[in-house]
């Protein structure tokens, strides 16, 4: 498997994009402010992540997602380990990531990977998405917030 930026005349993995944020309008806004990373195999995207620096030596993974017949495979660990890599190139310190509170293996997955959480916005998919976004039988309301120290 390789890991590389997406082209600039290359069509963005929305079907990917769209499992982890359903709505388009949103994955558009942040990925034209945002570098988008691609896992390949077999010349086929099968996970992805967009970084966004938000400024003083921080960088966010704002999408994160991995095909669903991949699951398993340790792609999404691949992918955070090159999300750190790339923002210590970057010469960042800090690497942040949101999740919904109804998204308990994200949650699960992100503290496994080294993350610790550190905030809630309340309301957060409630204020920003039309629909109710729905998860474990839970809704999405809350984005958790999470965060590591890189050096």
């Amino acid at each position: 498997m390789k890991i590389r930026k997406l082209l600039i005349d290359e069509a963005p993995p929305f079907d990917l994009l769209l499992l982890a944020d359903p709505s388009r309008e949103m994955v558009e806004q942040y990925m034209a402010n945002g570098e988008c990373r691609v896992a390949e195999e077999d010349g086929e995207i099968v996970g992805v992540y967009v970084l966004v620096n938000l400024g003083d030596k921080t960088m966010e993974i704002i999408n994160i997602a991995v095909d669903e017949r991949m699951h398993g495979h340790g792609i999404g660990k691949q992918l955070i380990s090159d999300a750190i890599q790339t923002a210590k190139e970057l010469g960042c310190k800090s690497l942040e990531v949101g999740t919904g509170n109804s998204s308990i293996s994200q949650l699960a997955f992100y503290q496994k990977r080294g993350f610790r959480m550190d905030g809630i916005i309340k309301d957060f998919f409630v204020d920003h998405y039309e629909e109710g976004i729905f998860e474990n039988g839970i809704q999405c309301r809350d984005m958790i917030r999470l965060s590591m120290a890189i050096s």
